[in-house]
């Protein structure tokens, strides 16, 4: 990268500590310092104020600068489309919006239909909306329940966050939005029923129906999932899993809704997360993050044929069609971003990378197994995560405080790296890494040779 301009880092770190409310952080760390402001970015690696260079192992923090950073094509692209035209709401069509709907849903067999809206969490929103709507339009207006699985988060709202199963997110936010029902993760290290896969006859999955049951099947008109759990610990579930989900999801009427919002537009290896997994048939898919490599806001909810239609009903009822509206969900600049981000990942086999890179990555992790303090090491494609413990017998889980130190150190060494962040009581011990599609073997070797250093100097 070049050299930023010439920047007085101090003054701004003062005016940041005066005005600026940053995301999930205690100020008091601010106190004698202020936080670390990035100035610049060029494929996976950004420079601060102070014009130190990180390499960045996660994608913008939140695992969304998929194609890297510095595309000048997609600045490009957008700059043009603004000057042309940059907005009308989505009561009207622009040719991005359109172009956008025919390129994703050509990814998604079975889904023909997107509604733009401007984050993960609206775009969860309104696939709720759909569900309690059609509830509506069906004649049986109780069967609202959405079913959510412990340890996945679909959102910062307070709706999304009813439907998330991480506790400490929702400490202090309540009364959260009823109707939402929970139901066990997926973590074969940490089972939930003290069973072994193969032998465990995939009770995770099978538990579903025991809860629709008892919610009573009248009632429960969805269940949303992540297709691998992000934030809340990098957890594939079994092949087989979302066979068994579905199945039971069909037999009662309950629609599946893929929360691919970290997964989706390529991270796992896929074009998207369930499409991993036979047996996956999504009525919902949802996604953010990736489908702009976050150049630009902007989410999609995408929904079968069958859905859409069930919203051309008695013109006469002035009710009967999906009453909402997304502002941004107008921007032609957001889908014109999205549009090329789309063709930078065909263009240049991004894909490819990802199942190869990603595959070298898990086996370089996989080697800090035989660390006293390394539990489980997981993930798929360019997304994993180590679980660190206290010991491998009893699985007790690694006070939060020295996974917190383990990424310090990394980002000290120049490397930056996530974790679970105050999420579940006692279990925030899951450090994770998601660089972007274009990450080299070389930049693998330093994110591993900073994680080998680190763990080194603050567990021995």
């Amino acid at each position: 990268m070049d050299k930023p301009e010439a920047l007085h880092s101090q003054d701004y770190a003062e005016a940041d500590r005066k005005h600026v409310w940053h995301h999930l952080v205690q100020h008091q760390a601010f106190a004698a310092k202020g936080p670390m402001i990035v100035v610049e970015g060029n494929g996976l690696r950004v420079k601060d104020a102070n014009g130190k260079e990180y390499l960045d192992a996660t994608s913008g923090g939140v695992w969304c600068v998929n194609v890297g950073y510095g595309r000048d094509r997609i600045a490009d692209a957008v700059c043009a489309q603004m000057k042309k035209m940059p907005y009308y709401a989505a009561v009207a069509g622009n040719i991005p919006s359109i172009e956008l709907a025919e390129k994703i849903t050509a990814y998604m067999p079975g889904l023909s239909r997107i509604y733009l809206s401007n984050s993960g969490s609206e775009a969860n929103e309104k696939a709720f909306k759909i569900v309690r709507s059609l509830a509506h339009l069906s004649g049986n207006a109780s069967k609202k329940k959405i079913l959510f699985r412990h340890r996945d988060y679909h959102g910062t709202t307070i709706g999304a966050l009813s439907s998330s199963g991480q506790p400490e997110r929702k400490e202090w936010f309540g009364p959260l939005v009823p109707g939402f029902v929970e139901f066990p993760h997926a973590c074969c290290y940490r089972c939930a029923f003290g069973k072994t896969y193969p032998g465990c006859d995939l009770e995770c999955a099978k538990s579903v129906e025991r809860i629709i049951a008892q919610e009573g099947p009248e009632t429960v008109g969805a269940l949303i999932v992540e297709p691998i759990t992000a934030g809340g610990g990098i957890i594939p579930p079994v092949p087989e899993y979302y066979a068994v989900l579905t199945e039971i999801c069909r037999r009662h009427g309950v629609l599946v809704i893929m929360d691919e919002v970290v997964c989706g537009v390529g991270r796992t290896g896929t074009m998207f997360g369930y499409q991993q997994y036979d047996g996956a048939k999504p009525d919902m898919v949802t996604m953010a993050k990736g489908v702009a490599s976050a150049y630009m806001p902007i989410s999609i909810t995408a929904t079968t044929e069958d859905i859409f239609k069930a919203f051309l009903h008695d013109p006469a009822d002035k009710l009967a069609y999906f009453r909402d509206i997304s502002t941004y969900g107008g921007c032609a600049a957001g889908c014109t971003a999205a549009i090329e981000n789309l063709k930078i990942i065909e263009e240049e086999n991004l894909l490819e990378n990802v199942v190869a890179m990603g595959d070298y990555l898990l086996d370089g992790l996989r080697e800090f197994l035989g660390h006293a303090n390394v539990g489980d090491v997981r993930g798929k494609g360019l997304l994993c995560g180590l679980e660190f413990v206290e010991d491998k017998q009893s699985k007790k889980p690694l006070p939060e405080g020295k996974v917190i130190q383990i990424v310090g150190e990394m980002a000290a060494l120049g490397v930056l790296a996530g974790r679970t962040n105050r999420s579940f009581p006692g279990f925030n011990n899951i450090l994770n890494m998601a660089p972007a599609y274009v990450v080299t073997k070389a930049e693998i070797d330093t994110i591993l040779q900073a994680l080998r250093q680190a763990i080194g100097k603050v567990l021995g």
